[in-house]
Formats: structure tokens, C-alpha cells, sequence
């Protein structure tokens, strides 16, 4: 028997796929560690008080913001009209941090019905972000 020449060998038209496979999964694994370790500004919360400075004082004043579904706003039982929305946040916040000693803390509490539009949900979320408050609670009523 004879070998075969070049011209002989039959063409081989296959593509090996294994190479780029396991190129694709080594990208994988690196976008999901980078996911994981790059967290979204917004997200990091100190969850415990600094050290030396005892345990944060008890709040038994909150801010209890109400919104409805016919779109008003209540700040602490008093309604407010949407132009004031930012200015009213922020003197509520400020009267709050003056008179921590008596039990205010800044925590929010955002009530609202489900039937609530979202977009004014956020405006209140913004408002208080502006207020340079982030300690927000949201409470939903069926």
C-alpha cells in the first residue's frame, strides 16, 4: 500500500470549537466575580455604629411619610403639595437631627397603597436622597 500524496487526503471542514468554549467560560467566571465585587453606589450601609461610640440612641420618632393613590403626600399628618416636596423633606430631616436627644431620628417611613403610581414613590425616594437621608423603609398596605 501505497501512502497518500497532499492532492490525495480528503478536505477536512470542521471547525474545533473547544479553544473558543473555554475561552468563553473564562470570560464568564471574570464578569461574574467583577459583578459580585462591584456594588452599586446607593448599596453600601454601615450596618453597625463606629467603635468607642456606644450603640446608636433609640428613635422613637421616625418620619412617617404617607403617599396615595390619588397622588398626595402626607409628611407627619400634614399634607404637603408636591412643589414643596423637596423643601418640606429637608426641614423635616433638619428638625429631626435638632432634636435627636429627644428620640427623633431621621429613618423614613414610606407608607403607600399598592395602587400607588411609582413615579411619585421615587420622587419621595429622590427627595429624601437629596435631604442627605438614606435610611428609608418602605411599607406597602393591600
Amino acid at each position: 500500500m501505497k501512502p497518500l500524496t497532499s492532492a490525495e487526503l480528503p478536505i477536512l471542514a470542521e471547525i474545533n470549537i473547544t479553544p473558543f468554549t473555554d475561552v468563553l467560560l473564562v470570560l464568564l467566571v471574570i464578569f461574574m466575580i467583577l459583578a459580585a465585587l462591584a456594588t452599586p453606589p446607593g448599596f453600601q450601609k454601615q450596618m453597625t455604629s463606629p467603635a468607642g461610640h456606644g450603640p446608636p440612641p433609640l428613635c422613637r420618632h421616625q418620619i412617617d411619610i404617607s403617599v396615595h393613590a390619588n397622588g398626595s403626600v402626607w409628611i407627619e399628618g400634614r399634607r404637603i403639595a408636591l412643589a414643596a416636596l423637596y423643601p418640606e423633606i429637608a426641614s423635616t430631616v433638619r428638625f429631626h437631627d435638632d432634636h435627636k436627644r429627644q428620640g427623633y431620628c431621621r429613618h423614613i417611613a414610606l407608607l403607600g397603597d399598592s395602587k400607588t403610581d411609582y413615579n411619585l414613590i421615587l420622587k419621595v425616594l429622590d427627595a429624601a436622597r437629596a435631604a442627605q437621608d438614606d435610611d428609608v423603609g418602605l411599607v406597602v398596605q393591600h
